[in-house]
């Protein structure tokens, strides 16, 4: 997990579709419509004769993913996709390389290897989200995770680079696009921190899930990711959208130590379906965050105001 983006062919023995799935935020059964129609796909078999994905495969598909949302179709995207990775294409000779157009702010290959390896500045995230380079955003994050965690990243790199979005989209009235894409790969990059630690430390999970009718979902990821990796608490996340009385039946069945609600937008903030949540035995903790919760808040939910405020305090609650 503390190696994300450091994996090379001699190392490792291959990856199944669904770890590809998760790191390139595209789902199984697209890739395997990508193999059958393109032939873009896995290269390897395992010792018990399973179809699994290389480095090389992965970086392929970083591309074809790449290309197709900058609006290339798939067929054509899957075509440079080989000929940039030097894979010969049926008729076609050995060798043939081709390197997709790109904006004129977008770095060149001198700039790529100067910086690969690097954790990047908060605006050079943005600028490739912006120019909706997924695999320079997917190297960018995974560099910065392996290097200085999920805390960091989301505070020095994350926030800043949406920031940046957020303003192109106010002035342009534009660059959805970019905000799905940078979405996705920073959904990618936490889905695997956020797995049940090894050795967790507390026996009844925390429960993490959005307000009803919310659909901000990445502080929720962020933190299940951050507790994970750095404090092994074991996290079930529910994720967008989440109705109270799905949210009750949830606590009812996992017993869970705390509850974390995230509201981002006004429309979703309002407490006072909180105070019909189920009282448990043993008691859950029941905690709320983000900037739409708005009114009184029962007496015993706290509000938290920061992502380090939240890991702290849930994991010291996630223990008793």
């Amino acid at each position: 997990m503390d190696e994300i983006g450091a994996l090379t062919a001699e190392e490792e023995p291959g990856y199944g579709i669904g770890a590809v799935s998760r790191r390139l935020g595209v789902p199984a059964p697209t890739l395997r419509t990508w193999n059958l129609r393109y032939g873009i796909g896995p290269s390897r078999r395992s010792p018990g004769g399973h179809r699994r994905y290389d480095t090389a495969d992965l970086l392929r598909l970083e591309e074809m993913n790449r290309l197709i949302h900058s609006g290339v179709a798939p067929a054509e995207a899957a075509r440079r996709a080989l000929r940039l990775r030097g894979v010969p294409l049926d008729g076609e000779p050995a060798g043939r390389t081709e390197a997709p157009a790109r904006p004129d702010d977008q770095p060149g290959p001198d700039e790529q290897a100067r910086t690969a390896g690097q954790v990047p500045s908060a605006a050079r995230l943005a600028r490739a989200a912006l120019t909706l380079d997924g695999r320079a955003v997917d190297a960018g994050l995974a560099t910065a995770l392996a290097r200085h965690g999920v805390a960091w990243t989301w505070e020095h790199l994350v926030r800043p680079a949406f920031g940046t979005i957020c303003r192109r989209q106010a002035e342009t009235g534009a660059a959805i696009d970019v905000e799905h894409l940078f979405s996705d790969r920073l959904l990618a990059a936490l889905h695997p921190l956020a797995e049940r630690p090894e050795r967790p430390v507390n026996v009844r999970p925390v429960l993490l899930a959005c307000a009803e009718d919310e659909q901000h979902t990445l502080p929720v990821h962020a933190l299940a990711a951050t507790l994970s990796v750095h404090r092994r608490v074991e996290t079930r996340v529910l994720g967008a959208r989440t109705p109270y009385p799905a949210l009750a039946d949830a606590m009812r069945r996992l017993g869970p130590s705390v509850v974390f609600v995230w509201s981002q937008q006004a429309a979703t903030g309002d407490p006072a379906p909180l105070t019909a949540l189920p009282a448990l035995r043993p008691p859950a903790r029941v905690v709320i965050g983000g900037p739409g919760w708005w009114g009184e808040l029962p007496s015993r939910i706290a509000r938290l105001s920061s992502l380090d405020e939240a890991v702290s305090l849930i994991a010291t609650a996630a223990l008793d």
